[in-house]
């Protein structure tokens, strides 16, 4: 693997203005302009609570969103070989050139995503023969063999159907499926969901590793900060359908600079604290069918100001160009709210 850390290294996937509406109603934004950067090699974790629109941006990279959903705006470029590559302007046919080539997905429930009547090996050598027809059966066998021992499976176990394996046995061979046509980008979205807290820590450790040895760029999509805390470099935390807030894990996780981020990180209660739950956040994410003006966190904000309720905050840097956030009381801690009136 290259040792240049990846602060220094060329942006693999570059993303601006994503936005993605119902079809029946373009005012309701599921994701509504969305800016990323992750440069090769690195580990990029995309958070908040369910509903926020995390695996819709994931699907929309992918090209893969459902039909009730479009993206009516926004750009996509992926660094390739022969330069910049615009996902945006791609066909049907040409997004399915760079799927599973270019960028790959684990799914949140492998039990879904896997055929339960078809043989685990027989999946896996199915995509890598549609997206590479130049291997023969022979080296697509090599090749599954090869991604049995690199997720740590035992290879003699790719004539095994997918009820065959527990829980997380299933995520690897998610991460085998994703790994398959060596892509440079894997997706992770709640790769760790519903599994019991060991194996959702080898299942990530296992990421990381890979991450390492293959020279992956990582988007791994979870609302549980904790788990990015120990994987990733950066960390975007959306809500609403914004990245509120954005930066590098250390940055973000030691001086949080929206007041959402804040709330997010202390609802997790803290080792050899109070044993109580600490208090959830009030009331619910808005309505996409009902947008209305200013900061979307406002309603439920502890810190709100008129401003706040009218004026929808752009994303500024503080204390670091690296770290951004959407919010009209930056820098943290903010004035009481008399004085920032």
């Amino acid at each position: 693997m290259n040792a240049v850390p990846t602060t220094l290294r060329p942006t693999l996937l570059t993303v601006r203005g994503l936005t993605v509406a119902r079809k029946d109603l373009p005012t309701a934004r599921i994701v509504d302009g969305v800016d990323l950067d992750l440069r090769r090699g690195e580990a990029l974790g995309l958070a908040g609570e369910s509903g926020c629109g995390k695996t819709t941006t994931a699907l929309a990279l992918l090209g893969l969103l459902p039909d009730a959903l479009i993206r009516t705006a926004g750009e996509l470029h992926l660094d390739t070989e022969h330069g910049p590559r615009p996902l945006h302007t791609l066909s049907p046919r040409g997004m399915r050139a760079v799927r599973w080539r270019r960028v790959s997905m684990v799914f949140q429930g492998a039990m879904n995503a896997l055929d339960p009547v078809m043989r685990v090996g027989d999946q896996i050598r199915e995509a890598i023969r549609l997206h590479r027809p130049e291997l023969d059966r022979a080296a697509a066998d090599a090749r599954v063999h090869e991604l049995f021992d690199q997720v740590r499976l035992d290879p003699a176990r790719v004539r095994s159907y997918p009820h065959e394996f527990s829980g997380g046995q299933r995520q690897r061979l998610m991460i085998a499926l994703a790994l398959a046509c060596g892509p440079d980008l894997i997706i992770g979205d709640e790769p760790t969901t519903a599994l019991d807290v060991i194996t959702q820590r080898r299942i990530l450790d296992l990421l990381d590793e890979l991450r390492r040895e293959l020279d992956l760029s990582v988007l791994l999509i979870t609302h549980d900060l904790s788990v990015l805390a120990e994987t990733c470099d950066r960390v975007a935390v959306m809500y609403a359908g914004r990245v509120v807030e954005a930066g590098d894990v250390d940055q973000v996780y030691g001086s949080p600079q929206h007041p959402y981020t804040q709330r997010l990180l202390a609802s997790f209660p803290a080792v050899g604290g109070p044993r109580e739950l600490p208090p959830p956040i009030p009331g619910s994410p808005p309505d996409p069918a009902a947008p209305e003006p200013g900061c979307a966190f406002a309603p439920r904000c502890h810190a709100a100001v008129d401003r706040c309720r009218a004026d929808a905050p752009a994303a500024r840097a503080h204390p670091h160009e690296s770290h951004t956030a959407r919010c009209h009381l930056l820098p943290w801690p903010a004035p009481a709210p008399e004085a920032a009136r």
